[in-house]
């Protein structure tokens, strides 16, 4: 993974990434004043245990990454993937416990860390499939902010190993090689002592004595105890000195903890620090002031030896260049082959599209999410600018949120205003103020049929969604999280290897680094009967952009009746993945004098074409253009005012965009299929509802049509049809006649139906 994902950061050499793969979260610079944090970890074998308590220490862990870069926390995400809510018992595998059953835990823990800490959680995704029952996947994401050149990250020989924050006990006790290792029937029985155990206030207490230390130059590094416990953090930490550790001073939750599990514990909110001996008194003085236990476990010693004691015995000692580099590299076998289509595509149009519409507005992966968004705190700090939700009942999904970090968020009147990107003539409003964007791009769907194009689906969706708020293209940092199965199995391997040369290729094409990621293997599952059961390989794509003006940010929800909706972006017709295919009942084509089936889609025998990818030239997105060019553009268009609307086409394509933007905003809409751009010979099912890469639907005043399209110029854009006053959604098809007519209150139905 290393190979291809930091070769795209190398490649892409932006001077604003600040630090990558080398801490606990990847660095990159806000302005000129301040730089944010960011990273996104996994928790998903403790999640699959004990919900609550897994997700719960995801949060709490994913925060401690971004203290431990000297940040404050100032937004979180999750990324939830779990089985079928509606799973019959009968069929639920052997010590598996249900899939809604897990969805209630995961999301009562992740409200209570985030909540109580006072860190928004505003952006994330929820994803059903059954290869995620026995096996759910649980993406947890901190976003913070520092001073730039705060973070301090080199001790020195003679500063104290220093812990604080909670105490040490046996929970979370193995909770590295646990999650590491593939789960069975039996897992629950002997495992349920590695899911740690959370405290959201002693991680807030602990963090506001941090950063009262960050701030005086207390420390000369910092890192976080997670996984392996105290053995990871000094171990890392006195990679080039060595330390000497005496386990007896470690405060404990409870006496009786042998030398060894004091070393591996996992227990939460601790944080270790090498502090020179002079700041001791004064760091002491800080943690007592807020309650915050720290203690002086030993002392970095520059000796290259990790020497650890306990009541003066001798317990445990390595060389540091042995315990980094003493490891061989393993050689692993991949293969990879593209699935084929046994008897062809069995593509066809549907008649009733209205329906199908319904269909997948009700689909789990496509309705509203609010029952589970609504229990996160996304206003505390007071600096979300574009929420979850927006529109005129604040209930439409957004692409995107994006947050003004409450550090930077006063500037002083005489500071000029910060200079703009290169090469984009943005017209900036006065005094604008800065912000940032944060969206998810994810699509295990594709897996099956193609990690490649899966990983470049990813990578374009979290463009896509940073780009239709208002984050500026050419500022844009990204985060990887590979969740697969068995490596040791040379096609989980493969198909590993394949998706991370398309992050590669992606990355490259979009000029955007990525900065931090995280691997979780061996998510599988054997049943009692010996049978096992992997998880599609799901890549999570994280984007964070730069929002020059957060005055210029625009949301998804329709603004005024009268007003012109233009489609930008090429439609190719490609139903492969897509998210009608895998839900709603079709016709299956049969030889003459058979009866006829409904079957669901899904399979490889169902797939016409994959997305084509925007590589090379990319000329299909317009007369030579390149995909990232023609976000530059549509940038260009929002910073200049002329958007009023814009929401990037995914899942259900332009049909469901459309539909989404008229719920959001109360308004009705009308299209025109014929007058989208497109190249094939399209029918109405594919326009409607192919999940082409790199489109948008964008609302335009009629003064400000011209202008727009001068923006666009060379790229696949056109108006294709208008707001309507009432409340009808009306899409005509290629012949003219009415192909899709529905209205608000029908398709808030299917939606939030089950709310």
């Amino acid at each position: 993974l290393k190979t291809y994902i930091r070769a795209a950061t190398e490649k892409a050499n932006k001077p604003w990434v600040r630090s990558a793969f080398v801490d606990n979260a990847g660095i990159v610079a806000f302005d000129d004043v301040y730089d944010l944090a960011f990273k996104v970890e996994t928790h998903n074998h403790p999640s699959a245990l004990e919900p609550f308590g897994g997700a719960n220490t995801g949060v709490g862990g994913v925060v401690r990454d971004v203290i431990g870069v000297s940040a404050r926390p100032i937004a979180n995400t999750d990324i939830l993937c779990f089985g079928p809510q509606d799973l019959p018992l009968n069929e639920l595998p052997a010590g598996v416990l249900h899939p809604r059953r897990i969805q209630d835990g995961v999301v009562a823990g992740i409200e209570d860390y985030g909540n109580k800490m006072g860190i928004p959680t505003i952006n994330g995704t929820i994803l059903y499939d059954p290869g995620y029952t026995a096996n759910p996947l649980v993406f947890c994401g901190c976003l913070g902010i520092l001073p730039h050149g705060s973070h301090r990250t080199e001790p020195q020989a003679g500063d104290l190993v220093v812990v604080m924050g909670g105490r040490t006990g046996r929970d979370g006790l193995r909770g590295a090689t646990f999650s590491s290792m593939e789960m069975d029937h039996q897992t629950g029985e002997i495992a349920s002592s590695s899911v740690q155990i959370g405290h959201p206030i002693h991680e807030k207490q602990t963090l506001e004595a941090i950063l009262i230390a960050r701030d005086e130059g207390l420390y000369s590094a910092i890192t976080d105890c997670g996984a392996g416990g105290l053995s990871s953090a000094v171990g890392e930490m006195g990679e080039t000195l060595g330390a000497t550790v005496h386990l007896e001073r470690a405060p404990l939750k409870y006496p009786g903890l042998r030398p060894w599990e004091i070393w591996l514990s996992e227990a939460q909110e601790r944080m270790v620090l090498a502090v020179p001996p002079s700041n001791w008194p004064r760091l002491q003085m800080i943690c007592a002031g807020l309650d915050v236990e720290a203690t002086a476990l030993g002392e970095f010693t520059g000796d290259g030896r990790l020497t650890i004691r306990h009541d003066g015995e001798l317990v445990g000692a390595l060389d540091c260049d042995f315990l980094h580099n003493g490891l061989p590299r393993r050689h692993l076998r991949a293969e990879w082959s593209p699935p084929t289509a046994a008897g062809g595509s069995n593509y066809r149009a549907i008649d009733d599209l209205t329906g199908a519409l319904l269909a997948l507005l009700a689909a789990p992966e496509t309705r509203s999410k609010e029952n589970v968004v609504r229990q996160y705190d996304h206003e505390v700090q007071g600096g979300t600018v574009v929420k979850p939700f927006t529109g005129a009942h604040n209930h439409g999904p957004s692409d995107a949120t994006v947050i003004v970090p409450l550090d930077a968020r006063f500037v002083p009147a005489d500071q000029p205003p910060l200079p703009q990107p290169p090469n984009l003539p943005i017209s900036p409003t006065t005094n604008p103020i800065r912000g940032v964007a944060l969206a998810v791009g994810v699509n295990p769907f594709y897996t099956g049929l193609d990690p490649y194009h899966m990983a470049w689906a990813a990578v374009d969706e979290a463009m896509r969604n940073v780009v239709a708020v208002g984050g500026d293209p050419d500022q844009v940092s990204l985060l990887d999280n590979f969740s697969w199965g068995n490596p040791n199995l040379p096609d989980r391997l493969g198909s590993l290897v394949r998706c991370a040369q398309g992050c590669y290729d992606a990355a490259v094409a979009f000029g955007a680094p990525f900065v931090s990621g995280k691997d979780s293997l061996n998510n599988e599952y054997t049943g009692a009967d010996g049978q096992k059961h992997a998880i599609p390989g799901t890549l999570v794509v994280s984007a964070l952009a730069i929002v020059p003006d957060v005055d210029r940010s625009v949301t998804m929800d329709l603004k005024a009746a009268g007003n012109l909706v233009f489609a930008v972006g090429l439609t190719r017709g490609e139903m492969g993945g897509s998210s009608l295919w895998r839900n709603y009942p079709y016709p299956n084509p049969t030889p003459q004098g058979e009866e006829a089936t409904e079957q669901k889609a899904g399979s490889s025998t169902d797939v016409r074409a994959l997305p084509p990818l925007p590589l090379g030239d990319c000329e299909a997105w317009g007369e030579g253009k390149s995909l990232l060019e023609l976000y530059r553009a549509l940038h260009r268009a929002i910073s200049d005012g002329l958007v009023q609307a814009c929401h990037d086409c995914s899942e259900g394509g332009l049909a469901v965009a459309a539909t989404e933007m008229a719920l959001a905003g109360g308004l009705g809409i009308e299209l025109r299929l014929a007058d989208v751009p497109q190249t094939g010979d399209l029918d109405d099912t594919a326009i409607a509802f192919c999940e082409s890469l790199g489109r948008f639907l964008v609302e335009v005043a009629p003064a400000d049509a011209a202008a727009l399209l001068e923006c666009l110029d060379g790229f696949a854009a056109a108006p294709v049809g208008l707001v309507r006053e009432d409340d009808r959604i009306l899409l005509y098809g290629l012949g003219g006649q009415s192909v899709i007519e529905t209205s608000i209150s029908a398709v808030e139905t299917a939606w939030r139906g089950h709310l």
